[in-house]
This record gives C-alpha cells, sequence and structure tokens, in this order.
C-alpha cells in the first residue's frame, strides 16, 4: 500500500476516495493527524497531512517519528511518497517546477530522528548513501511521463531548520555545498522510513526562488507562493493518480 504525506498546500487529496480515518497510537507520540484510508485508481492508499489538517504544525516540529512509525507499522504502508513544497536555488528551477529530488543535506538539529536510540540495544547504523527509493523514483517519473508532466528528474535537497526562511549568505552557502533546492520537511523523514525499510521517494513543488535569487532577491513574495502551489500542486494529484494506477503501489 502506498502512503502519502501531504506537505505544504496539501492537506487533503481531492482525488481519494476515502473509505475511514484512523487516530494512530504510536510509542513516539501523537502523529500529525488522523491516518486517511482510501482509494486511488483503484489501489488503496493511506494520506497524512504532514503539517495538520489546518497546517498548524511548524516544520521543526512535526513529530516525524510518530508519523512515519504509523504509516509502516500501524496502516502498513510498503511505500511511502512525500509531497513538499521548496525554494528555488539552481537557476533552471523556476517556482511552478515540479522536482524529483536525488540526494538530501542535511541542515537540521534537535529532531526526533532516528529510532535506534541505544539504551539495552546495539547500535544500529543504516545505509543512506541514496537517500531516495532507485524504484520509487523511476515510477515518479515515468508516471509524470505518461500523464504528459515535465518534471526535473534529479536535484539536491538542502534540509533547513525552519521555520524562519534563510538568509542571502546561507543559501550562498547551500549552492557551494551544492544544493539546488531548499526546504524544511526532507529529514529526518526520509531516513525514519530507512531505519524502518520502508521505500521512500519525495515530489517537490517550488513554491518561490530562494533568498537571494531572482524576485527573491531583496525579500520573499509570500502572496505568490500559495497561488503557485495550488497551480501546481493538481499536477502532483495527476502524478500520484497515475502512479496508483500503473500499479506502482500494489506491493
Amino acid at each position: 500500500m502506498l502512503a502519502i504525506i501531504g506537505g505544504s498546500g496539501l492537506t487533503q487529496l481531492a482525488n481519494l476516495d476515502v473509505s475511514r480515518r484512523e487516530v494512530a497510537r504510536t510509542p513516539y507520540g501523537d502523529t500529525s493527524g488522523a491516518l486517511i484510508f482510501g482509494r486511488i485508481g483503484g489501489h488503496e492508499v493511506v494520506f497524512i497531512a504532514r503539517h495538520g489538517y489546518g497546517h498548524t504544525i511548524p516544520p521543526h516540529l512535526v513529530n516525524y517519528r510518530a508519523n512515519i512509525w504509523a504509516l509502516a507499522k500501524v496502516a502498513g504502508a510498503t511505500q511511502i511518497v512525500s509531497v513538499a513544497s521548496v525554494g528555488a536555488i539552481r537557476s533552471d528551477l523556476a517556482p511552478g517546477a515540479v522536482v524529483v529530488p536525488h540526494q538530501i543535506i542535511d541542515y537540521t538539529h534537535s529532531r526526533g530522528n532516528t529510532f535506534f536510540e541505544g539504551g539495552d540495544s546495539q547500535v544500529v547504523h543504516v545505509d543512506f548513501t541514496h537517500p531516495y527509493d532507485k524504484k520509487m523514483r523511476a515510477g515518479l517519473l515515468q508516471s509524470a511521463q505518461r500523464c504528459g508532466e515535465q518534471v526535473f528528474d534529479g536535484a539536491v535537497y538542502a534540509a533547513t531548520q525552519g521555520p524562519r526562511l534563510e538568509t542571502v549568505a546561507e543559501i550562498d552557502r547551500l549552492e557551494r555545498d551544492g544544493a539546488d533546492i531548499v526546504g524544511m520537511t526532507g529529514m529526518p523523514e526520509a531516513v525514519l522510513a530507512r531505519e524502518l525499510e520502508v521505500p521512500y521517494a519525495a515530489v517537490c513543488v517550488v513554491a518561490n526562488w530562494a533568498a537571494g535569487r531572482a524576485d527573491s532577491r531583496d525579500s520573499i513574495k509570500f502572496d505568490r507562493i500559495e497561488q503557485v502551489l495550488q497551480e501546481n500542486l493538481a499536477r502532483v494529484r495527476a502524478i500520484l493518480e497515475k502512479l496508483c494506477q500503473d500499479g506502482y503501489c500494489a506491493a
């Protein structure tokens, strides 16, 4: 079963035929909201809104461990797709672009970022060389192609702490580090899924230019962000529906 984590602008899926809602209990506390079960393209899907259904949970306070645990252990998800909004650092990723990233640089701190906390258990290390699942990335890209949506294949996602946006100097640093896009929720979500051995990939909508870039040279234009997201999240929904129809979530 495919799990979909909705980010900013995606607190519900219009194309999800809802069958039930479930409040999940986890060893890590409360999730961001109820798990919503339903079907897309004839396949069962579970959905959760990362920031809560009123978009009230800031990125640094999202209970990532509870969300991933609930999807994997309570709902029984076998794949996870994260939907997120990002800022563009790379010059060809203008607002409105849809991107399937391939790498992550983690700048977050003070978040519950592992299920393996030692104690009475042996230390566990997981391989994170390639943070996004290869087959899931390929499925997203192929589904986008099949429904006629242009998607950028590959980008380095810089995960920052938030909730404030970055300074120009910070974005300059991220660019020097090799980052192409910047967001606040990519970690520890991706590594937690890896620890539970659940294939995970992300599809990102570029909502704005990062600080100091193009029309964000002097300031971020917040009045445009919501408009860009709503105009382009419909494209993401179409890709997810095709992903289901193509059977990538049948496992």
